[in-house]
């Protein structure tokens, strides 16, 4: 939100041309009138760097990207030509699956830069692998270095693929993710573990392992000093009997760094369970990481969650993705041992999880930390919680209505719950705030239509020809036919249709003139 600000001020300033000296990520909010048919390529090329992920799945900022780029670089068809693909840059990660096949191997560059590809374009990309005319040969010659080469492709690989890799190469390319899993990042290590795995299955597919009849460990007992050259390579049945309890909770930290597979976390968190059959004490819950992701709501409805900075260690994202309702459970279990939300920790918890907390939940999170959360997604929530969690961000940010620009980046997430009267006073503020669409079609239905055509103008300021791309939305359809034909077209003047017609005897032109506009304006401006 205050990125898509910022771009409305440089709008606003007629900055945008000198658009080099601006980082990809800020032009992204750029709306394609402010660029310049000259140098659209460059835009584009320079827009597609930044971070896609700033902009929803699906929003109209994104798909007027995606459609400005492809306008601008003449796209017609599937087919993508290699100059093309350069400007484009991430941009592709947006089109469908046949653009793959359609434009060959020079798309797998840009395909490199996609953050996840659908599951439509992963197949896609193994038919083109398969099919051995690119770059990389047939999987079939496939080394280490090769998939080193491929880099992120490789975790689109599907087993048909990787079945096809020399076992000798996917042994390579294991044992280097493994060497270097302790020295990566949080988003780096989750990859990771969807390798290994992957390249486990395949291995497992081709030499199925021999079952073991012994009920002792066949290697060297594990230690705190062989932990990071042992545990990686273990089966979870080796795990377990080579790992003691003991060493696993004295050097839990080191063991959870290694990467294991989802079987082996499961034998990690039984041995944790033995150590603790009274329940795990809170300090422990703290280092639980990626294993408290493995507990069931009825388990986590034991813990003993008293204090902030356990909750906060337990959602951190750190220890990987939890399931919805094991967070319900926790917050649940967190505030009804007395716990307070703070801004921080509703900034962990998001916005899509805030909303499934109850309303009795939500009453008593505190305003104050509304105002340090940060940007808030509350899409999801029902109407009364919208309600409820805007009366707290208007508490929280009062001291800035005085400054409609700034107070309108700050509260304009939760705006989804303001009254019509609230959502007037911006309109009328004599600043012009330039609301986005999709936060326009996020208003509760109710107060939109209490909205004149005059406010719903005032509101949406440079963005007020977006609303005719959205005419065959129910929110606009159910507004616009409440409002006077006559005055959608002399104070939008964007062609919206299916308003009130004139009282019978008025006479209606098919496109009002300049003067009937001007006159019909003035009358409204009088009786006002």
């Amino acid at each position: 939100a205050q990125l898509s600000c910022l771009a409305r001020l440089l709008a606003a300033k007629n900055l945008t041309a000198d658009f080099g000296s601006f980082p990809p990520d800020l032009l992204l909010f750029f709306h394609p009138s402010e660029v310049r048919v000259g140098t659209c390529r460059e835009f584009y090329a320079r827009a597609s760097r930044g971070n896609l992920d700033l902009l929803p799945q699906g929003s109209s900022r994104r798909t007027r990207l995606l459609r400005g780029a492809l306008t601008c670089l003449g796209v017609r068809g599937s087919r993508l030509q290699p100059q093309q693909l350069g400007s484009l840059g991430a941009l592709v990660c947006e089109l469908e699956p046949g653009t793959i096949p359609a434009s060959g191997p020079a798309i797998l560059e840009n395909l490199k830069l996609c953050p996840a590809l659908t599951g439509a374009q992963q197949d896609a990309l193994n038919a083109l692998l398969l099919t051995g005319d690119t770059a990389y040969g047939h999987p079939s010659s496939w080394d280490l270095r090769t998939l080193r080469d491929l880099g992120p492709l490789v975790l689109a690989l599907n087993q048909t693929t990787l079945s096809l890799v020399a076992e000798a190469a996917r042994e390579d390319f294991r044992r280097s993710i493994a060497a270097a899993y302790s020295s990566q990042g949080h988003s780096q290590r989750e990859k990771s573990r969807i390798l290994l795995r992957a390249f486990a299955a395949a291995s497992a597919a081709s030499q199925p392992r021999l079952k073991r009849s012994t009920d002792s460990c066949p290697f060297e007992p594990i230690t705190a000093d062989s932990i990071a050259d042992s545990v990686p390579y273990l089966t979870p049945e080796e795990l377990d009997l080579c790992l003691s309890n003991d060493v696993l909770i004295e050097n839990l930290e080191a063991v959870l760094e290694q990467p294991i597979s989802l079987e082996s976390s499961q034998i990690l968190k039984k041995k944790v369970d033995e150590l603790f059959p009274s329940g795990i004490p809170e300090e422990q819950l703290k280092r639980l990481g990626m294993l408290s992701r493995l507990y069931t709501e009825q388990e986590i409805s034991q813990w003993l969650v008293t204090s902030s900075d356990t909750l906060s260690a337990l959602l951190s994202t750190s220890g990987g993705q939890w399931e919805d309702s094991q967070v319900q459970q926790l917050l649940s279990r967190y505030l009804a041992l007395g716990g307070s939300l703070t801004g921080p920790l509703l900034r962990e918890i998001g916005g899509k999880r805030l909303c499934n907390l109850q309303e009795e939940q939500i009453q008593q999170i505190p305003a104050e930390a509304i105002g340090t959360a940060g940007q808030l997604n509350i899409s999801l929530c029902s109407q009364t919680k919208k309600e409820q969690l805007y009366r707290k961000a208007q508490e929280a940010f009062a001291g800035l209505a005085s400054t409609p620009g700034p107070y309108y980046c700050r509260i304009q997430p939760y705006l989804g719950g303001a009254p019509a009267e609230d959502l007037k006073g911006l309109a009328n503020a004599g600043v012009a705030i330039n609301m986005d669409l999709d936060t326009f079609l996020a208003l509760n239905p109710e107060e939109l239509q209490k909205l004149s055509v005059t406010d719903v103008k005032n509101l949406l300021g440079e963005n007020l020809p977006e609303l005719r791309e959205a005419e065959n939305e129910p929110l606009v359809v159910s507004w616009v036919k409440i409002q006077s034909q006559q005055e959608l077209d002399c104070v939008l003047g964007i062609g919206l249709q299916g308003g009130l017609p004139e009282p019978t005897g008025t006479a209606t032109l098919p496109h009002p003139t300049t003067t009937a506009c001007v006159t019909s304006t003035a009358t409204v401006s009088m009786a006002t």
